[in-house]
């Protein structure tokens, strides 16, 4: 089962540890890893092989969209001539940022709004996208990590309702669900994490933002992953999910805007040592093409094809890569 992109607790309850795992991080190195050897190269990426001769690592988290991105990362290096060591799926974000600070892995594709909120202990989001992008890239320049350009995939928090909830109240927005709850309140009841009831920049904070009131009775806090079976049978007319989550397309669920930026960016971007990319500067051309295309419909649909579908992370990346013409057998 896909956990979320940083895990509702690590994501949220880390920021006052993450100084002091980091530190005990730092001194740990990774032990594991093994080659990437699959039969790729250039397509429209890595044309010339500008990555020859380079031996990079490549890193992520242990959940599902985390290891499609990580292999998605290694094939483009392998693509453009690259020897790639893959060390996916570390435990917990923090430990896997350290292993770029500190030399054991060359890169990553990590979150916005994490980099911004767990490492850099910022309470209050930037809510542009691009800003709170260039934010994350100016704060962690000077801790010789190099941001490279956001993908459109955001892997925020949302509320979402199945067809028939959605025939019957026809809410498109987080401000027509503030609207309905005024209306008719009993229409508006919520699945949610425990951790999001209760925290500021959870629903409290949402029904702030939004000027609405959902009465506790109306809330019912289960696990993650029974949220969105319970969505999609009705129990509940809203649930709480993340954007990019494969569950959404094949329950067919319906997401609702957060049409007052209320809730973190979270675009995936490349993360970098700025070492290996001063050495090996054809980093930034290869990944971009590819990160432009990562986009939250395809998110879902390559998370479902491992969570729904059972395939393996490195296979769906793989098969996307060549789908879209990025990399080439042989």
């Amino acid at each position: 089962m896909r956990r979320p992109r940083v895990g509702a607790l690590s994501r949220r309850t880390c920021v006052m540890l993450a100084a002091a795992v980091l530190v005990a991080s730092a001194g740990c190195g990774l032990t594991s890893g093994s080659p990437m050897v699959d039969d790729v190269g250039p397509g429209s990426i890595g044309r010339g092989r500008p990555l020859a001769d380079a031996d990079l690592t490549v890193t992520s988290k242990e959940f599902t969209e985390q290891l499609v991105l990580g292999a998605i990362m290694g094939i483009a290096f392998e693509a453009a001539g690259a020897e790639v060591l893959d060390r996916t799926g570390i435990q917990g974000s923090v430990g896997t940022r350290a292993a770029v600070e500190n030399g054991d892995a060359d890169a990553t594709y990590e979150y916005t709004g994490t980099a911004w909120i767990t490492y850099l202990g910022n309470s209050k989001p930037i809510p542009d996208p691009r800003q709170q992008w260039q934010a994350v890239k100016d704060a962690d320049a000077k801790k010789g990590l190099t941001w490279l350009p956001p993908a459109p995939m955001n892997n925020t928090y949302a509320l979402a309702m199945n067809q028939a909830n959605y025939k019957k109240y026809g809410t498109k927005t987080l401000s027509e669900v503030a609207e309905l709850s005024k209306s008719d309140p009993g229409a508006v009841t919520l699945c949610v994490e425990g951790e999001f009831a209760n925290r500021a920049d959870g629903l409290p904070g949402l029904e702030k933002a939004y000027g609405m009131s959902v009465p506790a009775g109306n809330v019912t806090q289960m696990d993650t992953g029974i949220i969105y079976t319970q969505t999609a049978k009705g129990a509940c007319t809203f649930g709480e999910v993340f954007t990019t989550d494969g569950r959404i397309k094949s329950m067919n669920l319906v997401v609702m805007e957060d049409d007052r930026k209320f809730f973190p960016n979270y675009n995936a971007a490349p993360m970098v040592r700025t070492s290996t990319l001063k050495a090996w500067p054809a980093i930034a051309s290869v990944l971009d093409p590819v990160t432009k295309a990562l986009t939250n419909d395809v998110a879902q649909t390559l998370n479902a094809k491992v969570d729904v579908d059972g395939e393996d992370p490195h296979q769906v990346a793989l098969d996307w890569m060549k789908e879209k013409g990025f990399v080439v057998e042989g």
